[in-house]
């Protein structure tokens, strides 16, 4: 399993309006959103200088946003991707070790915390275990019967170690959890394209497109298989899909 395009996380906090409380609690309130306000700006700070190759400006922004924020889980997130590709880039043990740790207290945080998971799985196989890895998805998959996330995640893990199967009935059982799921539907595609069922890929492909048109590598996937099996046609085959594990992603997610 490789390691790339880290995409990290900075998520707005909203300001409400206030009822008539009494002005100490009040006061208390303007302090602690005040605080979560600096958190996301420093948040977006560590994003700019991660993506400009400065994890140490980035990691002491990170630390800045949990100072400021210590509940919010992408400031742990953020600060474990930022320590997981250096660590990967320098073969330093010790900041891949750093990264498991503040993978962990962002679970800890957030319990379905799906780049978190997807982060830690790939960092656990690169670490050459595996076995964790798989433990690590199938418990959240046990904890969240309801979450069609957690299936892709763990489906992503086993079509990269082959398993097309296991992962075509998890991404199965993901559609059925959530119909629109556009993650699911391509990611389903792609198991049926790397078998050789270009006819259903490409309607799960399109199937992907109409939940979420902003996909551009898909749609000249979906160009690429029009030019040799032709338009889709509608089948009765259900389509559950996950994108599948290349890689992790660490998504600068600003909301």
């Amino acid at each position: 399993m490789s390691f790339a395009n880290l995409s990290l996380r900075c998520r707005n906090s909203r300001l409400s309006g206030y009822g008539p409380v009494l002005l100490f609690v009040a006061m208390l309130s303007v302090v602690s959103t005040g605080c979560q306000w600096a958190a996301v700006g420093q948040n977006v700070e560590g994003t700019r200088r991660f993506a400009q190759g400065d994890f140490l400006g980035a990691a002491n922004r990170f630390r800045e946003a949990i100072e400021n924020d210590p509940n919010n889980p992408d400031g742990y997130y953020n600060l474990a991707a930022t320590y997981h590709s250096q660590g990967i880039k320098s073969g330093n043990k010790a900041h891949l070790q750093q990264a498991e740790n503040f993978y962990n207290q962002c679970l800890d945080r957030d319990p379905n915390h799906r780049d978190c998971y997807r982060g830690l799985a790939v960092l656990l196989t690169e670490m050459g275990d595996s076995e964790k890895s798989f433990r690590l998805l199938e418990g959240w998959v046990g904890r969240s019967p309801t979450s069609a996330e957690a299936r892709i995640e763990l489906a992503r893990l086993n079509q990269e170690f082959a398993q097309r199967d296991k992962a075509k009935e998890l991404l199965t059982e993901a559609v059925e959890l959530d119909p629109t799921n556009q993650r699911a539907q391509a990611a389903i595609g792609q198991i049926y394209e790397e078998t050789g069922n270009r006819e259903q890929a490409l309607i799960c492909y399109q199937r992907s497109l109409r939940q979420n048109p902003f996909q551009p590598q898909l749609r000249t996937r979906v160009a690429s298989l029009q030019r040799t099996v032709g338009p889709a046609t509608p089948s009765l085959t259900p389509a559950g899909g996950t994108r599948v594990v290349n890689a992790p992603e660490v998504k600068v997610d600003i909301r």
